[in-house]
């Protein structure tokens, strides 16, 4: 009786999620660990309504929600870093082109949070495009800006004067119909 109870539980948990979250739909683009054990996880995600609202696109005229989840990995990471914790004071573009016509988008990816990925950096776009169209999308990932960040004596010793070195992640052919189709 206990593990059907459970399992009522679960699915009646699960019904609540998807009915509340859009069953958190979320296209993966790419993930990459940079050193020091830095995880990013590149998506195009269902757009949402975003504060302030004079700074972010309407939800009605965005197609996706670009984001880059940046977190510490859970292994070969500095000592004490928290496992999974949110990497801050990143500088993060993403370049979105049509591979039909070649027009361009690019955005500067903020720091956003939500219940779904809690902090990740992201923007509302409208692809330059069709939603049928396929993209090709650049992120550039920066580390922390000079005077953003400060570094201890024992950081520096370790692994230099930044966090990391700025990369640059390509990746073609993007389908983003089925998530620009998608709602909350």
């Amino acid at each position: 009786m206990r593990i059907k109870t459970t399992t009522y539980a679960m699915i009646g948990w699960l019904l609540l999620f998807c009915t509340n979250f859009a069953c958190a739909v979320e296209l993966v683009i790419g993930e990459v660990i940079l050193k020091p054990g830095i995880e990013l996880i590149f998506e195009g995600a269902v757009k949402d309504d975003i504060t302030p609202s004079n700074y972010h696109l309407e939800e009605a005229k965005t197609d996706v929600h670009i984001e880059a989840r940046v977190n510490w990995a859970t292994e070969n990471i500095p000592v004490n870093a928290p496992q999974g914790g949110f990497v801050p004071y990143m500088v993060i573009t993403a370049e979105v082109t049509n591979v039909r016509t070649g027009d361009l988008l690019t955005a500067d990816l903020v720091p956003h949070i939500n219940l779904i990925d809690n902090f990740h950096y992201a923007r509302n776009i409208a692809l330059p495009g069709k939603i049928t169209d396929k993209y090709d999308v650049i992120f550039r990932v920066m580390p922390p800006a000079k005077y953003d960040l400060s570094y201890h004596k024992d950081w520096r010793q370790q692994y230099g004067n930044q966090l990391f070195e700025a990369k640059e992640f390509r990746f073609k052919d993007i389908d983003f119909e089925e998530i620009a189709r998608a709602t909350r």
